[in-house]
């Protein structure tokens, strides 16, 4: 169980790195946020190609395609994953990979939890409403921690970032209609397919190819670094670490992602979230934690 542990760990802090390296395209060159969602996606899509193709080889049945009624959710979960790339970049462009990143993928699992209510019809139970109140002040803190730092109200970045953390919400919530019997990497080529069919005219028609132009060889090697390794190589790390890893106890390591990246966001890029913000970072993840155990499924990551 420790390879797997470990495993689930190196894929969070490949995660992380997304951030990190976008917040440095966008401050080194015109590339804008939603050409970089697309990209992304453009370059992982062979990859996953590949895996699915090894994977429906490896069937013991044969092949297993999505039937009409599965492709659909599938459909839509490339919707949410087009719109969450676009807006988490963007937030990350208008705030900082830190924050963005803290309350994008945090906010998430309490916002899961909370919808389950009406939509699934599950009952909140007591974590569930401990992990709101926390999520809230860890957020106002976050939040109070980066005008400190930053010396104003990012307000646009902010709501970018919840605005994301909303989209991924319904992204997980969608993930469990697709749960039908869809191999993994079939899943996940079909969502990001859809997604970089989705963001494609989006990005032309907003003139997100532009900036291409100010991309040297240094900046596409990022590029693709994103695409492969915290896209790709991230999740064949965390699905290798989810067969021998328990599922609460793999959502638990999953939430060591955003505090990487807060971590390398210090390091690298000089992003501080003054004392308050690093409190409210600690009492989000412990949010998220709590969260964690009324939302268990796991779903493709970002």
């Amino acid at each position: 169980m420790i390879r797997g542990l470990l495993l689930i760990a190196l894929a969070a802090l490949l995660w992380a790195t997304t951030g990190i390296v976008a917040k440095f395209l966008f401050t080194t060159t015109e590339l804008a946020p939603i050409a970089l969602g697309f990209l992304r996606l453009a370059v992982a899509l062979p990859f996953f190609l590949l895996l699915m193709w090894r994977e429906q080889r490896a069937l013991s049945d044969g092949p297993r395609w999505p039937s009409p009624l599965a492709l659909l959710p599938l459909l839509a979960l490339g919707v949410f994953q087009a719109l969450y790339q676009g807006s988490y970049l963007v937030a990350v462009d208008l705030t900082g990979a830190g924050i963005a990143t803290l309350i994008a993928l945090c906010l998430s699992p309490v916002l899961v939890a909370i919808l389950a209510v009406p939509l699934l019809g599950e009952r909140p139970g007591l974590v569930t409403l401990i992990a709101l109140a926390a999520a809230i002040a860890g957020t106002t803190m976050l939040v109070a921690g980066d005008i400190g730092s930053s010396g104003e109200l990012r307000l646009a970045g902010l709501l970018m970032a919840l605005f994301a953390a909303l989209l991924y919400a319904g992204f997980t919530l969608t993930s469990r209609y697709s749960s039908s019997g869809t191999p993994v990497f079939t899943t996940a080529f079909v969502c990001f397919g859809t997604a970089a069919l989705i963001l494609l005219p989006v990005t032309a028609a907003t003139g997100g190819f532009e900036g291409l132009g100010s991309l040297t060889a240094r900046h596409w090697l990022m590029v693709f670094y994103i695409g492969v390794v915290p896209t790709c190589i991230g999740y064949v790390c965390f699905f290798s670490g989810m067969k021998t890893t328990p599922a609460t106890l793999s959502s638990i390591i999953v939430t060591l992602e955003p505090l990487f990246v807060a971590l390398l966001a210090w390091l690298l890029l000089g992003e501080e979230l003054g004392a308050m913000g690093v409190t409210g970072a600690i009492i989000l993840t412990l949010a998220v934690v709590a969260a964690s155990r009324a939302n268990r499924p796991h779903t493709v990551r970002q």
